[in-house]
């Protein structure tokens, strides 16, 4: 169903950096997004993004100092 996405953005400008990253993913594997994309090559971009978000994240979270209650 078209448009019936859900999904809020709690960051503001969260979905422009995604879509930024998507497209320099995409050029550094050499895959052309859009329709006529495979949905490997699709799901080659979606992975690579998945894998530095969390990366990120997990920076992140070593940098942080965390204290017991």
């Amino acid at each position: 169903m078209k448009g019936s996405n859900t999904n809020k953005m709690v960051v503001p400008g969260a979905k422009q950096a995604i879509e930024k990253m998507k497209y320099e993913i995409a050029n550094e594997l050499g895959v052309t997004m859009g329709p006529d994309a495979t949905s490997r090559a699709n799901g080659t971009v979606g992975g690579e993004i998945t894998r530095r978000l969390v990366q990120m994240g997990e920076q992140h979270m070593s940098g942080m100092n965390y204290q017991s209650k």
